[in-house]
């Protein structure tokens, strides 16, 4: 249970009590290489009650294991956090938040780790608390699967 042990230290990292539910939602979260719903949760782990997954994925945010993206669709993604994510901690600045990606055509949302948000600067009085940066197009298996190109 080598592998196990991993799943284990990550949700102690993150001072998550490790629960036999808890890590089946994080393995499974953990299997993505894209950003997931929580209607994807919960039709591949249909034995699981509903709740019980919504309120993990809170706990989760909570602890800053995952984070949620907002990337247009009018459904909220997640996506578990790299060793190296900030998401979410309030450290008192926004440099440390990267971009997502969209694919119009599959609908799959990314988590683009080494592309930084834009800092803006704002006029006046304007406080930013948080960014939203999301680009839309294609996936590259978008991409190879209709031909298009980038020039």
């Amino acid at each position: 249970m080598k592998d196990e042990s991993k799943y284990v230290t990550l949700l102690e990292q993150h001072d998550v009590k490790p629960t036999a539910l808890r890590l089946l939602l994080l393995r499974t979260m953990m299997a993505h290489d894209d950003a997931f719903s929580l209607q994807s949760l919960e039709d591949e782990l249909d034995t699981v009650d509903k709740s019980t997954i919504y309120r993990t994925i809170t706990l989760f945010l909570t602890h800053h294991l995952i984070h949620a993206i907002d990337d247009g669709t009018g459904m909220f993604k997640y996506a578990v956090c790299s060793p190296d994510c900030h998401c979410g901690e309030d450290d008192g600045t926004i440099d440390h938040m990267h971009a997502h990606f969209n694919c119009e055509k599959c609908g799959r949302t990314f988590c683009l780790q080494t592309t930084q948000v834009p800092l803006v600067s704002l006029p006046g009085n304007f406080q930013v608390h948080s960014i939203n940066y999301v680009l839309k197009g294609l996936c590259p298996d978008c991409v190879l699967s209709s031909g298009v190109r980038n020039e």
